[in-house]
C-alpha cells in the first residue's frame, strides 16, 4: 500500500476523533446497546423470573442441543447467543455511516477535495483509501464493544448466578464474516452517495435503509418469529461477502472525476 493512501486513511480517522459530535455517537450508541440494554435483561430476567418465563415457548425453538441450561441460565444463554449477535449487525453499520458519510461531502465541505484530487493517487486509489478507512474504524468499533459486553455480561451473570456462561460458536461468524461484510456493503454504498451528495446529513440518510432489514431481524429474534442458526449465519455472510465483492468492483469501476466535482 503507498504511503499517499495511508497518510489518507490516518487523516480521516484523525477526523473522525476530533470531531466531538461523531466521537460521542461512535461512543454512545455501542455502549447502550452492548452495555445499558443487556445489563438491563440480565436484571429483569434475575429478579423478575416471572417476566422471564414468557420465553418459554422461544426456548423450545431451540435445538435440542442447546436446551441443557435450565432456570435463569436458559434465558440467559438465549439473550447471550441469539439476541445480541444481531446487535453487532447495527453496530458496523452505524460506525460506517459515521465515517463513510463524510468521507467526500466531508472534503468538499472543508474545501479540500481539490487538494486530496491532486496527491498522487488515481481515484480508484483515493476511493479504496477511504473504503478502508470507514471499514478498519467500523471494525475497530465491532471488536471494542464486543470485549465490552462479554466482560460486562460475564461480570454480571458471575456475581448474579455464581458461573459463567460463554459464547457459542455463532460469534465467530458474526464478528469475521457476516459483521464484516455487511459492514463494507454498507460503506461502498455510503462512499459513493457521499461523492454526490451535498451535505453529510443528505449521504447518512441512505444508511436508514441499510438498518431496516438489520431491524428486522431483530424484531424477529425478540418475539421469536426468527432464531438465526449457523448454518443461516453462514449462509448470510457469504451471501454478503458476495455483493460486497460485486459492490465495490461495480463502484469502483463507475467511479469519476466528474462524480465528485458535480
Amino acid at each position: 500500500m503507498k504511503q499517499e493512501m495511508i497518510a489518507i486513511i490516518k487523516k480521516d480517522l484523525q477526523s473522525i476523533i476530533s470531531n466531538r459530535r461523531m466521537f460521542f455517537v461512535l461512543l454512545v450508541v455501542p455502549i447502550v446497546l452492548t452495555v445499558f440494554m443487556p445489563t438491563v435483561f440480565v436484571v429483569t430476567i434475575r429478579f423478575a423470573p416471572e417476566e422471564g418465563r414468557e420465553f418459554a415457548k422461544i426456548l423450545e425453538m431451540l435445538p435440542m442441543a442447546e436446551q441443557t441450561l435450565a432456570g435463569n441460565l436458559a434465558f440467559l444463554g438465549l439473550l447471550l447467543n441469539y439476541v445480541l449477535p444481531v446487535f453487532f449487525l447495527i453496530i458496523p453499520i452505524m460506525a460506517a455511516t459515521v465515517m463513510a458519510a463524510s468521507s467526500f461531502v466531508g472534503e468538499r465541505e472543508k474545501r479540500t477535495l481539490e487538494t486530496l484530487l491532486y496527491c498522487p493517487l488515481s481515484l480508484k486509489q483515493i476511493f479504496r483509501s477511504k473504503v478502508l478507512a470507514s471499514f478498519l474504524l467500523s471494525m475497530f468499533v465491532s471488536f471494542s464493544s464486543f470485549l465490552v459486553m462479554l466482560t460486562v455480561l460475564e461480570t454480571e451473570i458471575y456475581f448474579l448466578e455464581g458461573t459463567f456462561l460463554f459464547p457459542d460458536a455463532k460469534w465467530l461468524l458474526i464478528m469475521l464474516l457476516v459483521s464484516p461484510a455487511v459492514s463494507l456493503i454498507a460503506i461502498i454504498l455510503i462512499v459513493r452517495t457521499s461523492a454526490r451528495a451535498q451535505s453529510i446529513e443528505d449521504a447518512q440518510q441512505g444508511a436508514i435503509f441499510l438498518l431496516l432489514p438489520v431491524l428486522l431481524l431483530v424484531a424477529g429474534q425478540f418475539t421469536g418469529i426468527l432464531l438465526v442458526n449457523g448454518w443461516i449465519l453462514f449462509g448470510l455472510g457469504v451471501l454478503c461477502a458476495l455483493l460486497a465483492a460485486l459492490l465495490f468492483k461495480r463502484a469502483i469501476g463507475n467511479f469519476r472525476y466528474e462524480l465528485l466535482l458535480k
